[in-house]
């Protein structure tokens, strides 16, 4: 179910999807970010700027020629710090005066193991981490963010990187990179993190929203179900880990060429640190044991 869907938005161009809202998709596609990554423009008069995008001067005009005459931009607000989310956050503030609000910086939320991990050299994977990221205020979870005619609740959601906030607005939620519809979330510790993934995806199918706007693709339409379905692909992933460590130890590398026999070279090592994501969470369910400190280069053998 990761979706082949029918997106084909004008780049650049501020798209009315709903009183008060609109979206501009910067020109950054990739197959890690679909079309190009969603910037979210929420307000009439004062206007909340969610993921201003990457570090593009074409994109940072288009938010700004996106703002007319009786309209400012009050609020800047980041999901999380990767290259295709937050570096744009800085340039727009300067031109703007808005402040930036987050989570915190690209290091804030990461769990004990996944600091572990960091802290012996693990790196890369995903979209890249914006390391100089900082915002100018904080947002702990349950924060409420307030502009003239709207409000938004920050929910902390890590899983997919430490530092990731969705938004909850109404009855409809700015999702980040932790549910799409086009495409299941990549989690690549040290910055992902399964065990919280999971926790995330509950927390947020428990808000009950209509519709989710994601960093990348589609609205989400039907929350519940496509939660449902992440949740029930990163349990079937699981399985077919445990199955094939059945037949004895191995390590990640070996584990993702026997599970992902369908996936393109190119995209193996994103699948790798997907399951080493499985295995991690499986070290802390006691399910496996790695042969020596925890690492995706180890050999994992499985418990009972």
């Amino acid at each position: 179910m990761d979706l082949p869907e029918q997106f084909d938005p004008p780049i650049g161009v501020a798209e009315r999807l709903a009183p008060g809202l609109r979206r501009i998709v910067a020109p950054n596609p990739s197959p890690m970010t679909w079309r190009g990554t969603n910037t979210y423009l929420v307000g009439d008069s004062a206007i909340a700027v969610i993921d201003p995008g990457p570090d593009d001067p074409a994109h940072l005009q288009a938010i700004l020629s996106a703002i007319g005459p009786g309209q400012r931009i009050t609020h800047i607000l980041v999901t999380h710090a990767h290259l295709d989310h937050s570096p744009l956050a800085r340039p727009l503030a300067q031109a703007s005066g808005a402040p930036v609000l987050a989570y915190g910086d690209a290091r804030a939320g990461r769990s004990r193991v996944m600091d572990m991990l960091a802290a012996q050299g693990l790196a890369g994977g995903g979209e890249g981490v914006d390391t100089a990221f900082t915002p100018d205020i904080m947002l702990a979870d349950g924060d409420v963010v307030a502009g003239d005619g709207w409000q938004m609740r920050a929910l902390w959601t890590p899983g997919h990187f430490g530092n990731h906030l969705s938004f909850i607005w109404g009855d409809a939620g700015f999702s980040g990179d932790l549910v799409m519809g086009w495409a299941s979330s990549l989690v690549s510790p040290p910055d992902g993190d399964l065990t919280d993934f999971m926790t995330s995806c509950e927390r947020l199918r428990a808000e009950g929203c209509a519709v989710l706007h994601a960093g990348h693709g589609s609205p989400v339409a039907d929350p519940a179900a496509r939660i449902d379905w992440l949740l029930g692909h990163r349990r079937m992933r699981e399985a077919a880990i445990l199955a094939a460590l059945a037949d004895g130890p191995t390590d990640p590398a070996t584990l993702t060429r026997a599970i992902y026999t369908d996936t393109p070279a190119a995209l193996l090592p994103a699948a790798e640190r997907n399951v080493f994501a499985h295995l991690v969470d499986l070290v802390q369910k006691s399910a496996v044991t790695p042969a020596g400190p925890l690492s995706q280069k180890a050999v994992f053998t499985l418990n009972g």
